[in-house]
């Protein structure tokens, strides 16, 4: 075999597990930090427009991933579409999303674990799941894509059991309770975090390359990961915050924000010591750790795709040996990983995720379209329905979601802005 050819094992069960596993653990934390912003009302409005945007995109999204299945994504639909510089920035921003997206969801878990066992620390707990999963992932997909379905599993059922509980509890009085803090601004505040609900499930496309006939899977992965997404959504934001309002959801008696929302909300129901409360938050770590270690896996193929393509250091885009796996690109992104958690502002790391994602949907759509026009004759196995509606839903509804976070977030957008041009800069030059 090929020492840049990715092995195909991946079934379409396996790819539901990774779509859904991409994406679940922002039914656990960090879309709670929206309701800080613009409380149950701007956090429901933005969560509606957010909805239809995954919706158009994804399945936008398949076509191109089932008509250039590649490791590269964004990467390869943008240079195929356009050229390379367009590429360049696309592979860039998949990147950054990927590499800032698992160290929120670290500390998260290591959050998680600091509520079970106090005597772990939470960073010392997010560093131990990079080790452990990066080998893991090393070892061999098929075996990471395994367990992945195993825990994405145990995580729906854990979401739903949770809906069970709490939703006798709804309150309708304090659902609505204080529900417009910031007016129309904070539904646009809110709307990074609304994105959380759902970022990730790209993913799928940057395992193409391993799944088994690729043309014909990779379009239902997407729909069923939707599917399954939405529904959850719906159920984890009525549930957690019918029980006690939104603030009892987003601050700590110390006055500090939480990474823990769901916990917070079973704590206005059972004890801490209750049977319940325990075999909660112990699944509710697979939920968690289903995400972190999806997006492991497929931040080690955007970058190995760069490095093959020599748009990164040649080492990046290297297969192991033994294992047919990018361990050199796993290895460089769990490095990343690990220094940014350590800066453990989760807040700030979810939404400089966000805006690599923006600026890969963006890019993705302006792909699609282009080749549509450019490639009519082009083979597609899938085609996203109601085009042209359905791509340009998802690219006015990103526009409007990175103008917002521009806005909302000057510093951060500055900071993002900055790496994307420096690396270009440097991109030039050494193509040069």
């Amino acid at each position: 075999m090929s020492d840049t050819a990715l092995k195909r094992t991946l079934t379409p069960a396996l790819l539901w597990g990774l779509g859904v596993g991409y994406v679940i653990s922002g039914m656990y934390f960090g879309w709670n930090l929206g309701l800080e912003k613009g409380g149950t009302g701007g956090l429901a409005i933005a969560t509606f427009f957010v909805i239809i945007l995954y919706t158009c995109f994804s399945f936008s999204y398949a076509e191109l991933a089932c008509a250039i299945p590649k490791a590269g994504g964004a990467y390869d639909y943008a240079e195929r579409a356009f050229q390379k510089d367009l590429g360049f920035i696309a592979g860039l921003a998949q990147i950054i999303e990927f590499v800032f997206a698992p160290p929120a969801i670290a500390i998260a878990i290591g959050t998680y674990w600091n509520l079970a066992f106090p005597q772990v620390p939470v960073i010392g707990g997010a560093i131990l799941v990079y080790v452990l999963f990066t080998a893991l992932n090393i070892y061999g997909v098929k075996a990471a894509a395994g367990f992945e379905l195993a825990i994405t599993i145990l995580a729906v059922g854990e979401l739903v059991l949770f809906s069970v509980l709490t939703l006798p509890h709804f309150s309708a009085t304090k659902f609505v309770h204080n529900a417009w803090p910031h007016g129309w601004g904070g539904a646009f505040a809110a709307l990074p975090f609304a994105i959380w609900f759902f970022l990730g499930i790209e993913g799928l496309a940057n395992i193409a390359e391993e799944t088994l006939n690729p043309q014909k899977v990779i379009a239902k992965g997407f729909g069923w990961a939707i599917l399954t997404l939405v529904i959850l959504c719906i159920l984890i934001f009525i549930a957690a915050i019918g029980i006690g309002g939104w603030e009892s959801i987003v601050y700590l008696r110390s006055g500090e924000t939480s990474d823990s929302p769901l916990p917070l909300a079973l704590g206005k129901i059972f004890s801490p010591d209750h049977f319940y409360y325990r075999v909660l938050i112990g699944i509710g770590l697979f939920g968690l750790i289903a995400s972190f270690h999806g997006l492991l896996l497929a931040s080690g193929r955007a970058s190995f795709e760069f490095g093959k393509i020599g748009n990164a250091p040649k080492i990046l885009g290297a297969i192991h040996p033994r294992f047919q796996t990018p361990a050199n690109a796993l290895l460089f992104n769990s490095v990343l990983g690990i220094i940014i958690v350590c800066t453990g502002k989760t807040g700030e790391i979810i939404i400089l995720s966000v805006f690599g994602a923006l600026t890969l949907y963006i890019i993705s759509m302006l792909s699609l379209i282009r080749l549509r026009k450019k490639e009519p004759q082009m083979v597609r196995p899938f085609r996203v329905p109601f085009y042209p509606l359905t791509p340009v839903a998802a690219l006015l509804l990103a526009i409007i979601s990175l103008a917002a976070l521009c806005y909302y977030n000057g510093f951060l957008a500055t900071l993002y802005f900055g790496i994307m041009a420096f690396f270009f800069l440097v991109f030039k030059l050494y193509k040069k």
